[in-house]
């Protein structure tokens, strides 16, 4: 096992700098995902790891020995990629094996690391067949199967699971982290798809336009982003975003949304916020699970106010609501039983124990 060391870390392609002199640390034994959107310099810093990718500048070390030109069969790591690239000539025994036989591995050892390995990954009774006789999401076993069995210091992934439909890219998910418990090799994991973040990584870093702009767990991600960019990234439905200006109304601090809808801030937001000036301006930042229906029962930071709905989304366990604000469209999350409808009024509740304020200019969270 070993930990991963990134120390401004750039790589150019002519003119363009896919990524812009990062730094990171990963762990002896964790499981980092790296996630953004296509173009964020994700896969780049991926292939750097795994020497695919020469680095322009800074230096990649790894157990703490820098590999900037350690050539990646040198590396120790084990790479599991979007298209399973198996030999189709070959059985599932035979891909897995593959690597240990040019390594001139003793034939016992190589078959209880694959028997292992099949095991754990549930596909013992396909070792015989050949990939054209598997599903998706058994060959991406069988590849997975194919990096445990070299036991490196480092798995990397690169977007395993983009090629499965949405049910098996669930059952993958769990699969993996199962694997992840069992064999507790450090893991540096690539994905474009937030949730798949959230529900795999130890820690998470969020990556856009070649740098880092936060890394934490996921629950610290999703409660306290550090950004706009963060904040709208991670969480689906993402964060509402809205127009806002901070007043004093009778000795207290308020937040306003429009002219007829101001809300009084809780006691501590309002200490929180009280040095920001009220000319700045601001965004609010609301996650849609805190607008819900209105209850007859007043708590303390939560306001209600009336809305007419445009678009109503029943989920079973929840209905999405959606309507306008100050020509925005804000979503909410709401009870089956709330009796929403589309074109209908309905009184909702805003939660402003959970707000973020954001700077309009800099999409810095306050």
């Amino acid at each position: 096992m070993a930990d991963v060391t990134l120390r401004k870390v750039v790589k150019r392609y002519d003119e363009v700098e896919a990524v812009r002199g990062i730094d990171l640390d990963i762990a002896d034994h964790e499981f980092v995902v790296l996630v953004g959107p296509s173009g964020c310099g994700k896969s780049t810093t991926l292939r750097m790891i795994a020497g695919l990718e020469d680095l322009t500048d800074g230096e990649i070390m790894i157990g703490g020995d820098v590999v900037n030109d350690v050539p990646p069969k040198d590396r120790d790591i084990a790479m599991v990629f979007q298209n399973y690239a198996l030999y189709p000539h070959m059985t599932v025994a035979e891909n897995m094996s593959f690597g240990l036989r040019l390594k001139r591995y003793p034939k016992a050892e190589i078959k209880s690391r694959v028997d292992e390995a099949a095991r754990m990954l549930d596909i013992v009774e396909l070792v015989d067949r050949k990939p054209k006789q598997l599903s998706g999401g058994q060959r991406q076993r069988v590849a997975m199967g194919r990096a445990i069995v070299r036991n490196p210091k480092v798995f990397l992934f690169d977007e395993p699971l983009s090629n499965l439909d949405a049910k098996l890219r669930v059952q993958m998910r769990i699969e993996i982290k199962k694997v992840h418990q069992k064999v507790r090799t450090t893991t540096v994991y690539v994905t474009h798809d937030q949730i798949e973040a959230m529900t795999l990584a130890d820690r998470v870093v969020v990556m856009n336009n070649g740098l880092i702009e936060q890394i934490g767990t996921p629950n610290e991600l999703y409660h306290h982003p550090a950004t706009r960019f963060v904040a709208g990234f991670i969480g689906s439905p993402a964060m509402n975003f809205m127009a806002c200006r901070l007043e004093d109304v009778g000795g207290k601090m308020h937040i306003r949304l429009t002219d007829r809808i101001a809300f009084p801030l809780p006691p501590a937001r309002a200490e929180r916020y009280k040095t920001i000036s009220r000319t700045d301006k601001l965004l609010l930042g609301i996650r849609p699970e805190h607008i819900t229906e209105a209850s007859p029962h007043a708590e303390p930071g939560v306001e209600p106010f009336d809305v007419v709905l445009d678009v109503i989304e029943p989920m079973g366990m929840e209905t999405m609501i959606y309507f306008m604000m100050e020509g925005g469209e804000i979503c909410g999350r709401v009870s089956p039983n709330a009796d929403a409808r589309a074109g209908a009024p309905m009184r909702l509740a805003i939660d402003l124990n959970n707000m973020h304020l954001l700077n309009e200019a800099t999409g810095a969270v306050i």
